[in-house]
């Protein structure tokens, strides 16, 4: 199934502490994200908006690519693609993403012994 579409936030848990794992405390935290996907075969754009902040990444699965975090620091990473999840290793977090019921539901999981994990589950618009 292709991850192709627009999609909007519905729910999410943890935001506030993830944020705060990664040092990303400045972020708002009462926006609607607006993510919108472009996938052609292994080829992806990933394009996530909130009102005055836009944060895109271009990456290939199976293929280590330049990407950039929340952040804006830039990092190489390979992207994969198994049983219909995406995941990417950010610096500071792994990164999940599938579709469940038409729904593009995120897991970020920051490492270390007090691992935050972040659920978004965004809706199709």
């Amino acid at each position: 199934m292709s991850f192709t579409g627009k999609y909007e936030l519905e729910s999410q848990e943890n935001y506030e502490a993830f944020l705060e794992a990664i040092g990303l405390l400045s972020a708002k935290t009462d926006c609607k994200v607006v993510t919108e996907v472009i996938q052609d075969g292994d080829d992806f754009t990933w394009t996530q908006s909130i009102p005055n902040w836009t944060w895109s990444n271009k990456f290939i699965v199976g293929k280590e690519c330049e990407l950039s975090s929340m952040k804006g620091s830039k990092f190489m990473a390979n992207a994969t693609l198994e049983n219909g999840k995406l995941s990417i290793q950010f610096p500071e977090y792994l990164c999940t993403v599938e579709l469940v019921d038409d729904k593009l539901v995120t897991n970020c999981i920051t490492a270390g012994e007090k691992g935050v994990t972040f659920k978004r589950v965004n809706k199709r618009i």
